[in-house]
C-alpha cells in the first residue's frame, strides 16, 4: 500500500512530499464538493421542471381538451341517464375542472420540493467551512535551509504549482 504520492506507508516523507500530498487531496476535496453542488442544482433543476410540465399539463388540459370532451361527455350523459341535457354539459365540465385541479396538485407537490431542497445552500456552507479551517491552519515550523540545499521535491511542487 502507498500514498498518493507513491511512498510507502508507515515510512517517513519530506516536508515536501507531505505538502504535495495535502495539496492534491485538498484539490480532490474541492472538486467533490464542486460535483456535489452541480449534482444537487441538476436534481433541484429537474424538479422545477417537472413542476412546470405538470402545470402547463394541466392548463393543456383544459384548454385543448374542453370542447371535445364537453360534447362527447354531455351527450354520453344524457343518453345514459336522460336528463336535461345542460346539466350533462356542467357535468362533463366538472369532470374536467377535476381532472386539472389534480394535475396542478401534482405540480404543487414539486414545485414545493423544489423550493424545500438546499443542496447548493448546504455544500457553499461546508466549502466555507473548509476554508475558514484552512485559514486559521498555522503551519509548522520548518527549520531553514542553505538556498543551494533545496530538496527536490519542494522544487518540483513549486514547479507544479505555477
Amino acid at each position: 500500500m502507498s500514498a498518493p504520492d507513491g511512498s510507502p506507508v508507515g515510512a517517513e516523507r519530506s516536508i515536501g512530499q507531505l505538502f504535495a500530498s495535502a495539496t492534491t487531496e485538498l484539490s480532490a476535496l474541492v472538486h467533490d464538493e464542486i460535483a456535489l453542488a452541480k449534482a444537487q442544482l441538476k436534481q433541484d433543476v429537474k424538479r422545477g421542471a417537472t413542476s412546470g410540465g405538470a402545470f402547463s399539463m394541466a392548463g393543456g388540459v383544459l384548454v385543448f381538451s374542453l370542447p371535445m370532451l364537453n360534447f362527447a361527455l354531455a351527450y354520453g350523459i344524457r343518453t345514459w341517464s336522460g336528463w336535461n341535457l345542460a346539466v350533462c354539459f356542467l357535468l362533463s365540465f366538472a369532470a374536467n375542472v377535476l381532472v386539472a385541479g389534480g394535475l396542478a396538485l401534482v405540480g404543487m407537490v414539486f414545485a414545493k420540493k423544489a423550493k424545500k431542497s438546499r443542496g447548493p445552500q448546504k455544500v457553499a456552507a461546508s466549502m466555507k467551512e473548509t476554508a475558514g479551517v484552512l485559514q486559521n491552519a498555522k503551519p509548522h515550523p520548518r527549520p531553514q535551509l542553505s538556498e543551494d540545499r533545496t530538496p527536490a521535491a519542494i522544487e518540483a511542487v513549486a514547479r507544479s504549482s505555477s
